[in-house]
């Protein structure tokens, strides 16, 4: 599991910094990516999962995409949230606070779900 979220950070990063997405977009979406990664692993069972990141072509807004094999749709975090202590179940209030939307869905990629986020990009 540590090696998919590592890889899945790293392959983003430096896409997004080929994309000359800013710093602080950029940090973020890394963030994401190794949230919506180690959910994938840890809640899906997945063998695999496939990353997907879309910068609209006026590059104001980044879409990131986790594909996985989950058939069970992802819904937002509930009102309890983890205690101080807690080893996790804090992933999702991240994906919350960070993104400016996101969702799931039936993928059109894999047999699963897809889970998104999307971010202001506002590239040079």
């Amino acid at each position: 599991m540590r090696a998919s979220a590592r890889s899945a950070r790293d392959t983003v990063r430096d896409r997004l910094r080929s994309w000359q997405v800013p710093g602080d977009t950029c940090c973020d979406a890394v963030l994401l990516v190794s949230e919506l990664t180690t959910n994938a692993v840890l809640h899906t069972g997945s063998e695999q999962v496939l990353c997907g990141l879309t910068l609209t072509g006026d590059e104001q807004r980044l879409r990131i995409e986790l594909h996985d094999d989950g058939r069970v749709p992802v819904a937002p975090p509930e009102q309890q949230q983890a205690g101080p202590w807690a080893e996790s179940g804090r992933g999702l209030v991240l994906i919350q606070q960070l993104a400016d939307r996101w969702g799931s869905a039936r993928s059109t990629r894999v047999e699963g779900k897809v889970v998104w986020a999307e971010l202001t990009a506002a590239c040079p």
